[in-house]
């Protein structure tokens, strides 16, 4: 029986068993309150909750788990220095629990601290002559020095024109590598208005809402009007598939972010120790259907779009990581190896799913009307990446960085599907596509937390049904 038959099968009695409890919850209780409408298929997509819990919990979370805490993936090179570019305000938080410890020099294997572009041993040794000699020799050799110079330059406008986020300058003295296992993402005490702002600025300003549409300074708060919860989503309606999906992404990641910040709360603080844990009060006051306006459960459905999305990258980015001439480099062979072979079998898995999101009916109308919003949609992105150097708390910023990036070289993936089909199988590394190790870093943990964000509903579920 194969995986594909499984999936479809545990979705049809999943529905079955769903019609036949849905009349056993209480109306009132907390986790009917919280997942009433997080069940059957999604917006705009042919895939389903069910099928997503399926394939994720049970096959795809624990392979990625093992990925992630490999070395090429857990060092992530970050500047949380740069100023925020939209406020003047530059206070920081001070609870201890926002501090970011990077890495002493030795702490770092000593393949990564190269070059973004430098993937395998024999590329680390002949980088500069690749590219100065190579790819703008292999244009002409008889060009000038100052014309193979603009031609590089051109190269490197092109990889920044497909892009959907800033990146740090990873040359930058304030650039440095951060363990990701040392610096999880949780709960650090970092909220009130300085954190709204953050949320308001990126919804008020680059979710192509209307003015007229109010979203509130506090979120975790009733709405002034009686109706405002109800109607706050219809705005939706009247816009195209393209500017509900990047607010449903958005919304995704946020939603995301907050069960991760629920699922790891610091439940107690004394003089020996801390328990972090799952904190259901929390959890209630995000995604309570009746404590947030019917609100809650939509953003946990756009949570699962979001997933839908970034699985959807993974699978296309596929022929780039299966070629001979890429390795993942750290300088540790044996390892180097295990984590091409065990990053494959990831991917693999994920282009088995059975029901992708169809990339291709973004973006198929009019070519001038689609060009320009597919712009205004990197442009919104953009800003947006711009954003996470504002946060106050330093541990927030740095997991808000990544997963921005992630979900940006998602997004970069999914609309690069010609470039990424024409690789060359060996040579020219950095002809047509190409990701940096950073990219790839950040591709690779932000889906991780997607991934595990869906693997916590699971514990909320359980937690929240012993609620009366």
């Amino acid at each position: 029986m194969t995986m594909r038959f499984k999936l479809k099968l545990f979705v049809l009695l999943g529905s079955l068993l769903c019609l036949h409890t849905s009349q056993d919850f209480y109306p009132g209780s907390a986790e009917h309150r919280c997942f009433c409408q997080v069940t059957g298929h999604l917006d705009d997509c042919t895939c389903d909750v069910e099928t997503i819990d399926t394939f994720n919990n049970n096959h795809l979370f624990p392979k990625l788990q093992e990925l992630l805490k490999m070395d090429y993936f857990r060092f992530y090179k970050v500047n949380l220095n740069k100023p925020c570019p939209f406020w003047t305000d530059s206070s920081h938080c001070g609870l201890r629990d926002c501090a970011v410890k990077p890495c002493k020099p030795n702490e770092v294997p000593d393949g990564l601290k190269s070059a973004s572009y430098k993937y395998t041993e024999d590329a680390s040794r002949e980088l500069e002559e690749c590219e100065k000699l190579e790819q703008l020799g292999a244009v002409d050799s008889s060009l000038s020095e100052e014309t193979r110079q603009v031609l590089l330059e051109w190269s490197r406008h092109d990889d920044e024109a497909d892009r959907f986020c800033e990146s740090d300058d990873e040359e930058s003295p304030d650039s440095q590598y951060v363990d990701l296992l040392l610096n999880p993402e949780r709960f650090t005490g970092y909220k009130g208005p300085e954190a709204w702002q953050i949320w308001n600025s990126i919804y008020e300003e680059n979710c192509f809402k209307p003015c007229t549409v109010k979203r509130p300074l506090n979120p975790l708060t009733s709405y002034r009007g009686e109706d405002e919860g109800k109607t706050f989503y219809r705005w939706l309606e009247g816009l195209c598939v393209e500017k509900r999906a990047f607010f449903r992404l958005i919304s995704g990641l946020h939603a995301s972010i907050n069960i991760h910040l629920s699922a790891r709360y610091l439940l107690d603080d004394n003089w020996y120790d801390k328990k972090w844990g799952h904190n259901i009060t929390e959890f209630q006051q995000r995604f309570d259907a009746e404590l947030t306006k019917s609100e809650g459960p939509k953003r946990l459905r756009n949570l699962y779009f979001l997933y839908l999305i970034e699985l959807r990258a993974l699978s296309k980015v596929l022929p780039f990581f299966e070629r001979r001439s890429f390795q993942l480099y750290t300088g540790q062979s044996a390892q180097d190896q295990r984590a091409k072979d065990l990053l494959l079998e990831l991917l693999q898995l994920a282009d088995s799913f059975p029901l992708h999101f169809d990339e291709n009916s973004l973006f198929a109308g009019d070519r001038e009307e689609a060009t320009k919003l597919k712009e205004d949609f990197k442009l919104h992105f953009r800003n947006i990446s711009r954003i996470m150097d504002c946060v106050g708390c330093f541990k927030c910023r740095l997991w808000g960085k990544l997963q921005t990036q992630g979900l940006g070289t998602a997004l970069k993936i999914l609309f690069s599907e010609k470039q990424i089909q024409a690789l060359p199988e060996s040579g020219h590394l950095r002809l047509g596509f190409q990701l940096t190790r950073q990219e790839i870093v950040a591709l690779f943990n932000a889906f991780g937390r997607i991934s595990t964000s869906i693997k916590e509903l699971e514990t909320f579920r359980k937690l929240l049904s012993k609620i009366k």
